[in-house]
């Protein structure tokens, strides 16, 4: 009996070096959308990725079909991919998304989390305190973001854990285009008391100091096609001037 015919070694480890490379890209481009280096509107040069990460472009428009799948990215016909610009209803979507998800979240954490844990996630208040006092803009937002990745990941649902980062990595899109002023305060003062009140095992004060928090970041944005227009214009200016 003859045994069923498989690829070769060499392009196993070729294709397994691939899926590598293309993750390390999918990764690459997340992280400069999320920490606003790539604007919403920006073309993504496939040619250009593909020279850096020294792979096909096939294997380029593999991550970039992923980032797509996300809401990331967005192909335009004829004329290439570019950085998503979230619609005003979509952006209301993922606001009310986020609303809910993590009220969900924190019921799951009040009902799993160990004291070590919460000590943990207090440090990361501690921490995101310092990087507002002595960071800047981007590493405020970056941190802020990370809080709360990090307090889902006490709720110990990978799944849900996910969608709230896709969630997250979205809305900062949103935050980008139709952010209308910018706080000081960058939520630190917030995730601190929502920690304490997890520590009090107060789950409903919790609640509600999250729901402030979130409304708090919601009016920092203004959803008008106005405001959108404007990021976009104010954007191609710092890129040409």
């Amino acid at each position: 009996m003859k045994k069923p015919r498989g690829r070769p070694a060499a392009a196993d480890k070729s294709a397994d070096s691939h899926d590598d490379v293309s993750e390390r890209i999918r990764i690459t481009l997340a992280k400069a959308i999320s920490e606003g280096a790539l604007k919403p509107g920006s073309k993504i040069l496939e040619e250009a990725i593909a020279d850096h990460f020294g792979v096909s472009r096939t294997v380029v428009r593999g991550a970039l079909g992923v980032l797509e799948s996300d809401h990331l990215l967005e192909r335009k016909r004829n004329r290439g991919t570019f950085v998503a610009e979230p619609g005003i209803e979509e952006a209301r979507s993922l606001f009310e998304a986020r609303r809910k998800l993590e009220g969900i979240l924190l019921e799951l954490v009040a009902a799993r989390v160990t004291a070590a844990e919460l000590e943990s996630l207090e440090k990361l208040a501690d921490e995101e305190e310092r990087v507002h006092q002595h960071g800047d803009d981007k590493s405020r937002a970056v941190q802020s973001g990370q809080f709360h990745i990090a307090l889902a990941d006490l709720a110990h649902n990978a799944v849900l854990t996910e969608v709230l980062a896709k969630i997250v990595a979205r809305l900062s899109l949103v935050m980008s285009l139709y952010e209308d002023h910018r706080h000081d305060d960058c939520g630190a003062d917030h995730h601190r008391m929502i920690v304490q009140a997890l520590k009090d095992k107060n789950l409903q004060q919790a609640q509600q100091l999250m729901e402030h928090h979130l409304a708090d970041i919601e009016s920092r944005v203004k959803l008008t096609t106005g405001q959108g227009d404007r990021h976009s214009f104010i954007s191609v200016l710092e890129n040409f001037s």
